[in-house]
C-alpha cells in the first residue's frame, strides 16, 4: 500500500487528512502506530471509507513513521472490509428484554402452580435425550423468579444490543437463539438425566460468545502479539466465570452456551465481510419467531 498525503485541509482546524478511503482496521491500525509516537491524530468517517486526519506541521513526520511501520510489515494484511462497521445503531437488546419481561407475567399469573411451565418446557437432560429438543428453545424463556429474571434482563440488554450492532438485527438474534438453543443441547447431552435447567443465562453467554468471537478475529488481522490476540476469548472466559458461576446457576449450560457462541460467531464472520440487506434480517428474525411459536405449540400438538 503506498502513502500518498492528501491535500485536503480543514479550513480553521489545524488538521489535514494523511490517508483516506481506509477501512475502520486499518485506519485504526495507523492510528495505534501514530498515538505510540505521540502525534496527535483523529479517525473520521467519510464518504468514501475512513480517513487519517493529523496536525498540518506532523503530516511528513506521520507519513515517514508509517511508511517505515508498513516496510516492516509487508506480509500484514488487512480485510477488504471491517467487520460490522455499517450497521446502525440498534435497540434490539430492549425488544428482546421486553418480550421476556411480558412472558414472565403472562405465565406467573397464567398459572397457580408455577412449576407446571417448567415440567413441561423446560430443558430436562432426560427428555431432551429422548428427543424433546423442542425444550432447549422454550427453556431459555422461563425464568424461576423475578431475581432470576433480572440478570438475564440486564445481561440481554448489554450483550443482544452489542450483538445486534455488529451482525444487524435479525441474524444477530438468530445467532443468539442458536448459541442459545445448542448449549441448552450440549447439556443435556452432558449430562444424560436428572438435570433440568430454565433461563436465558444461556442465550445471554452464547451472545458474549458471539462478541469475544468477532474482537479475536479483528484483532487477529492486526500485528498484535499472540497473547493479545487471544485476549477477547480469554476475556470473555473471565466475564463467564464471574457473571454465570454462582453457587445458583448452571455453569455447565453458560459454558456450553458460550463456547456455542464462539463457534457461531468464527463462521459468521469469516464468511460474511459485508452488511446484510434488511429482507435477509427480516427473514431472520421470522425464523426466530418460527422456531419459538413452533417450540412453544409442541406440547400442545402432542
Amino acid at each position: 500500500m503506498n502513502i500518498e498525503v492528501l491535500k485536503q485541509c480543514e479550513e480553521g482546524s489545524g488538521m489535514q487528512i494523511l490517508l483516506g478511503n481506509l477501512s475502520r482496521e486499518q485506519a485504526d491500525t495507523f492510528g495505534l502506530v501514530l498515538l505510540s509516537s505521540g502525534i496527535d491524530h483523529e479517525i473520521r468517517r467519510g464518504e468514501m471509507g475512513w480517513a487519517l486526519w493529523v496536525a498540518e506541521g506532523a503530516s511528513e513526520v506521520a507519513e515517514s513513521l508509517l511508511k517505515t511501520y508498513l516496510e516492516e510489515n509487508k506480509g500484514f494484511k488487512t480485510s477488504k472490509k471491517s467487520l460490522g462497521e455499517t450497521y446502525p445503531r440498534t435497540w434490539s437488546g430492549a425488544g428482546g428484554v421486553f418480550v421476556l419481561l411480558v412472558l414472565h407475567i403472562g405465565l406467573t399469573l397464567a398459572g397457580n402452580d408455577a412449576g407446571l411451565f417448567h415440567r413441561l418446557y423446560g430443558s430436562s437432560a432426560g427428555l431432551v435425550v429422548s428427543g424433546e429438543w423442542y425444550r432447549c428453545a422454550t427453556a431459555l424463556l422461563l425464568h424461576a423468579d423475578s431475581l432470576h429474571l433480572a440478570g438475564n434482563l440486564v445481561g440481554m440488554a448489554i450483550f443482544a444490543t452489542a450483538v445486534c450492532s455488529i451482525t444487524g438485527w435479525g441474524v444477530g438474534w438468530l445467532l443468539i437463539l442458536a448459541s442459545g438453543i445448542s448449549g441448552n443441547l450440549i447439556n443435556a447431552y452432558a449430562y444424560g438425566y436428572g438435570h433440568s435447567s430454565i433461563g436465558a443465562s444461556t442465550a445471554v453467554f452464547g451472545a458474549l460468545g458471539l462478541l469475544s468471537s468477532y474482537q479475536f478475529l479483528k484483532k487477529i488481522h492486526t500485528p498484535f502479539s499472540r497473547f493479545q490476540v487471544l485476549l477477547p476469548l480469554g476475556a470473555g472466559l473471565a466475564l463467564l466465570a464471574f457473571l454465570g458461576s454462582s453457587s445458583h446457576t448452571d455453569i455447565m449450560a453458560h459454558l456450553f452456551g458460550f463456547l456455542s457462541g464462539v463457534a457461531l460467531g468464527l463462521v459468521y464472520y469469516r464468511l460474511v465481510r459485508y452488511p446484510l440487506a434488511w429482507r435477509i434480517q427480516f427473514g431472520a428474525l421470522a425464523c426466530v419467531v418460527v422456531v419459538l411459536v413452533t417450540a412453544w405449540i409442541r406440547p400442545v400438538l402432542g
